[in-house]
């Protein structure tokens, strides 16, 4: 006998299609989880790197924190052949980044050649520049972005495009609701975005607890001003070490700027904001900002230092949308009693939360 092969009809067939699409969106949003972490376990990853290194750079120099350690009143030559005699230890220290990203590329002359950035503190966000050098890093590095950092990832694979188009922050102007300072829109600041990091130093990692330092302004989390007398020449530069940390476990060294394992990025001082964080016992968690103490600020006042956050150009916008004056807590960015202090654990909100699925 000859067996007939039935057809599927077509209630069969929209009845399998039905299945097959919930199956599917049932699916999607487990893969794009499953993404994210995958990302984020590969962000910690980089953090341990980069915390191994530091650790490092400290016992081959006089257990010091890598940071600028070029200092007023001295005198160095750049690859160029300038020679520099900075002033003040900001000047220093810009002409330290200067003579590292030269030596490190080659562009030291011609229309690409890096050039004096003196107008911006570069230990706002390029400290890691130091530790690069020390471990022999390519310049850029992918070690220091975040995998869901597409922005920083895209100038650093184009790191001679900062011109218009190219999309580096305030190459094509200022665009209505982001930080106005002019100085972004400078070439010497635009060319350095290629070489930056998804990973920020804390403050306290490269100056002193009192005396002359930098401190916060209220209008924008992305510049500061200078506050105070110095107590000692060098102030800035003579580099903070390991042994001012008394609470390894419990402060943070090295933070992401934004909790990018999300679909929404989310600036990492918004409470619910779980940025990887590097402590300085080489350890990494996710651990939630609003379980962390509060951030201070002594020259602010003693308490709880909170401000707007203004974003950069192409940088995440606040949860309410640009303009949003929502008053955001700066957290371990700011500790009272600086390296000394706590961030999570003892005297902070509580238990670091694990809020993320």
């Amino acid at each position: 006998m000859v067996k007939t092969q039935r057809a599927m009809t077509l209630v069969e067939m929209c009845a399998v299609v039905s299945v097959l699409g919930l199956l599917a969106c049932t699916a999607l949003p487990m893969l794009g989880a499953a993404r994210y972490q995958m990302r984020g376990m590969s962000s910690a990853q980089k953090l341990m790197n980069i915390g191994q290194g530091g650790m490092m750079y400290a016992q081959d120099n006089n257990n010091q924190l890598f940071s600028y350690s070029w200092r007023a009143d001295e005198s160095y030559v750049l690859p160029s052949g300038q020679a520099r005699n900075p002033a003040t230890d900001q000047d220093a220290a810009a002409d330290q980044n200067q003579e590292i990203l030269m030596r490190r590329t080659g562009r030291i002359s011609g229309a690409y050649k890096i050039q004096s950035a003196s107008s911006r503190l570069p230990q706002r966000r390029y400290t890691h520049l130091v530790l690069m050098d020390y471990l022999g890093e390519a310049f850029p590095s992918d070690l220091f972005i975040d995998p869901s950092d597409a922005n920083q990832q895209v100038w650093s694979a184009n790191p001679l495009e900062y011109g218009s188009g190219s999309g580096v922050p305030y190459a094509d102007g200022t665009p209505v609701g982001y930080d106005t300072d002019p100085n972004w829109s400078i070439s010497s600041v635009r060319q350095r975005w290629a070489f930056g990091s998804s990973y920020q130093v804390v403050p306290d990692a490269w100056q002193p607890d009192r005396g002359l330092r930098y401190i916060p302004v209220e209008e924008t989390p992305h510049l500061l001003q200078i506050w105070g007398v110095p107590i000692q020449q060098g102030w800035l530069s003579n580099g903070r070490k390991m042994t001012d940390v008394l609470f390894n476990a419990n402060k943070v060294w090295m933070y992401e700027e934004f909790d990018r394992d999300r679909a929404n990025p989310l600036y990492f001082g918004y409470d619910d904001a779980q940025s990887e964080k590097l402590m300085f016992d080489g350890s990494v968690n996710s651990w939630a900002s609003g379980a962390a103490a509060p951030s201070v600020v002594p020259e602010r006042g003693f308490f709880h230092w909170q401000q707007t956050y203004v974003p950069l150009d192409t940088f995440p916008e606040p949860v309410g949308g640009l303009g949003d004056q929502t008053l955001v807590s700066q957290r371990y960015r700011w500790t009272f009693n600086g390296l000394a202090g706590i961030n999570y654990g003892p005297f902070s909100f509580g238990p670091p939360a694990q809020l993320k699925d």
